[in-house]
């Protein structure tokens, strides 16, 4: 596959507190828009935002404002790639719960680690699951 083209690019530590990465998820969002993305691809990467930038925020870091949450983007007219890292501890993906499953239909956890999966083209975890890599190649 070739470079992709990016046209926009952001590079951003954000405070660990409760809606702090709201200006940066509608920044991203609104370029995403210039760019032409919608339908299922906006909405799914839309999901990914919230849920990783919250994870990161409310359960990596747990809202310690001496915490910060890295965030880099990079969009194109048909790539969408992010990485979240946060200071916390980290978690194992594969010891997440999955919330379609009808024993844990009512737990609260899994849901934002299935969303990604469900709508992003490529998600990786480093070693200690603390960081997320995502892309979303366009397909509408």
């Amino acid at each position: 596959m070739s470079e992709p083209r990016w046209t926009w690019t952001v590079d951003e530590k954000l405070p660990s507190q409760k809606g702090a990465h709201l200006p940066l998820l509608e920044e991203i969002l609104q370029q995403l828009e210039r760019l032409g993305w919608n339908g299922r691809d906006f909405f799914g990467i839309q999901m990914a935002l919230e849920e990783s930038l919250t994870n990161a925020i409310r359960h990596g870091n747990r809202f310690d404002e001496s915490k910060r949450v890295h965030v880099e983007c990079k969009l194109g007219p048909e790539r969408f790639w992010l990485r979240v890292a946060d200071e916390g501890l980290g978690f194992k993906v594969q010891a997440v719960p999955d919330c379609t499953c009808d024993e844990n239909l009512e737990c609260p956890g899994g849901r934002g680690v299935a969303l990604i999966n469900a709508y992003m083209t490529r998600v990786e975890y480093n070693d200690r699951g603390n960081c997320v890599t995502m892309e979303k190649t366009r397909t509408t």
